[in-house]
């Protein structure tokens, strides 16, 4: 079949695009193709013949053409014309972490820099600085990510590491043999960035499976390839490993290589005392080496004499004790949340209108969504005068008489240096909710960044504090500020913390979020929405939530709509 062929050709193109700085809508659609024709089960070849091309999911006039172009010709015009524009050595330096698409090009165009190993070069030398725009961070970094790709331990934020896994897992079913198949590693764990990823499978056919496998078209490299496992490096960078297990143990081998490595130790030493052995195999009674289980994993954890475990817990951090005591937390899940408090338009750095946003949150059933574009300070973001910020309130009251889903009106106010608000609070006072974020002075000390914050958070017009920490993973780190007084600070005045779904953010991350709920914090869990696609990522934020031990209790936002705006208003003067 020919799918697999124009695949291959989709992917190539969708990384020049991304490299030549193309739109980024284009250099998806380009790649949600070639994921779909992976998954294909019919020859493409077949359905261009009935002219039914644009009935698959995913393909349009445009793309349909493309693939008539490579069906008639062997190749696609355009790519042959970038494949001449654009180096190939460029598509390996974007394996770099934190190296992207257009200082790739900018490095290229500036310095010749078309091979890691001249990339690695010319940042030791510190040639590189020349180049407008890279400074001594950017070169650490390019050289950190360098080291890494090296050891091939590049890791993928964990919101494409699902896409990924998802894709793959499709095309598996697509292509036959499977009877079962779970993702399993931090993936399933939901652990903000991943490795690698680790698919099991059940089949009457492991070599079909595997055969179809190591040659799928996002499989660049096979690094490994035998009768029940084998490994590809992905297109998008990322190791992935498969393995075919018989039915008997798949509960056992998930539970083994979903982890962590941490988490299993514990649960063999309480298997060990009762006189059991554990492993990827099943639960074996040690003096007959009969299994007991293995099957799926609630029979192996019951077998050791533990209550099934939600994989997000699976940390060692105390999950076994709470297991063993009864105790373990009803965490929070998706149909809990009923609506989001972060989310942009175009009248700031949104890129859809207000009705657009409106009619999507209406379209997930959410009894709320807020509309809390940026303040003047973040003029980058096109942030509000007071004077928009007003209008833009009028317009919401005005689009409230024709739907029946609340507006919310508010605001993500920028906490000036001093931790000050950038808007007054008469201004303040006309929202609904108000939402306080740094945007600048990322640098300041750790005690001015900490007294910042509290003092905004001593505002009685501020309800929640966003993004806490202003990281994005694999670009800028956290700034310098002490949680434990921002956390006393929220908590004597009665704020909320955020978890920010966007997969860049996941900020608070888990292990702080936990700490803020156990002081009785209320935690907001929000998508930052941008796109409108950005409302997908609430799972995102809802996952960081299990894996911080949150329950739907401790969410603010699963607060129904008049209960949440008493919250809100409770400290107004």
């Amino acid at each position: 079949m020919k799918n697999f062929e124009i695949a291959k050709l989709f992917y190539e193109t969708a990384d020049l695009l991304e490299i030549k700085g193309e739109n980024v809508f284009r250099v998806r659609a380009y790649r949600r193709a070639a994921e779909t024709l992976e998954s294909l089960t019919e020859d493409v070849a077949a359905v261009a013949q009935r002219d039914e091309l644009q009935r698959i999911p995913g393909i349009g006039k445009d793309l349909a053409a493309k693939i008539e172009e490579c069906l008639g010709h062997g190749k696609i015009a355009d790519l042959e014309a970038m494949r001449k524009e654009v180096p190939r050595g460029l598509l390996s330096i974007m394996e770099v972490q934190g190296l992207g698409p257009k200082t790739a090009k900018l490095l290229y165009d500036k310095l010749g820099v078309d091979s890691v190993d001249k990339l690695e070069a010319l940042a030791r030398s510190g040639d590189i600085l020349k180049v407008p725009g890279i400074r001594e961070k950017t070169r650490d970094n390019i050289l950190k990510g360098i080291a890494t790709w090296k050891a091939g331990q590049s890791r993928m934020l964990v919101g494409r590491a699902l896409d990924v896994a998802e894709s793959l897992v499709q095309a598996l079913k697509a292509h036959g043999g499977v009877a079962q198949i779970e993702v399993a590693g931090s993936t399933r764990r939901r652990r903000e960035t991943v490795g690698d990823l680790d698919i099991l499978v059940t089949s009457a056919e492991p070599a079909r499976v595997i055969d179809a496998f190591v040659s799928l078209p996002s499989a660049l490299d096979v690094l490994a390839h035998g009768e029940t496992k084998a490994s590809i490096r992905h297109q998008d960078g990322i190791q992935v490993d498969l393995r075919v297990v018989e039915p008997e143990a798949f509960g056992a081998a998930l539970q083994y290589f979903t982890g962590s490595k941490e988490h299993n130790v514990r649960v063999r030493e309480i298997a060990s005392k009762k006189g059991l052995k554990l492993s990827e195999y099943g639960v074996f009674d040690e003096k007959t080496g009969t299994r007991i289980a293995g099957a799926t994993e609630e029979e192996v954890y019951e077998a050791v004499g533990l209550p099934w475990i939600p994989p997000e817990l699976r940390e060692n951090s105390g999950e076994v004790e709470a297991a063993l005591r009864g105790r373990l937390p009803d965490l929070v899940e998706p149909d809990a949340i009923r609506g989001d408090l972060h989310a942009h338009t175009d009248w700031s750095d949104g890129h859809h209108p207000l009705e657009k946003l409106i009619a999507a949150a209406e379209a997930r059933g959410y009894e709320y969504i807020i509309v809390s574009d940026h303040s003047k300070s973040s003029t980058v973001a096109g942030g509000l005068v007071a004077d928009e910020l007003r209008e833009q309130i009028s317009k919401i009251r005005e689009l409230q008489k024709k739907h029946t889903i609340r507006i919310l009106a508010g605001s993500e106010c920028d906490i000036l240096a001093d931790g000050s608000m950038d808007f007054p609070d008469d201004v303040l006072k006309e929202l609904d909710v108000v939402l306080a974020a740094v945007h600048s002075r990322f640098k300041q000390s750790r005690p001015e960044m900490t007294a910042r914050i509290v003092k905004a958070l001593e505002n009685p017009y501020v309800n929640i504090l966003v993004h806490p920490t202003g990281r994005l993973l694999g670009e800028r780190d956290p700034y310098d500020v002490d949680l434990e007084q921002v956390f006393a600070a929220a908590k004597k005045h009665g704020k909320a913390i955020e978890i920010n779904a966007s997969p860049q953010r996941l900020d608070l991350k888990d292990v702080h979020a936990r700490r803020a709920a156990e002081l009785g914090i209320p935690i907001a869990i929000n998508t930052d929405t941008h796109y409108l696609e950005n409302l997908d990522n609430m799972a995102l934020g809802i996952a960081t939530a299990r894996r911080a031990w949150i329950t739907k209790g401790q969410v603010l936002n699963s607060l129904p709509l008049k209960k949440l705006l008493a919250w809100a208003h409770k400290s107004r003067p």
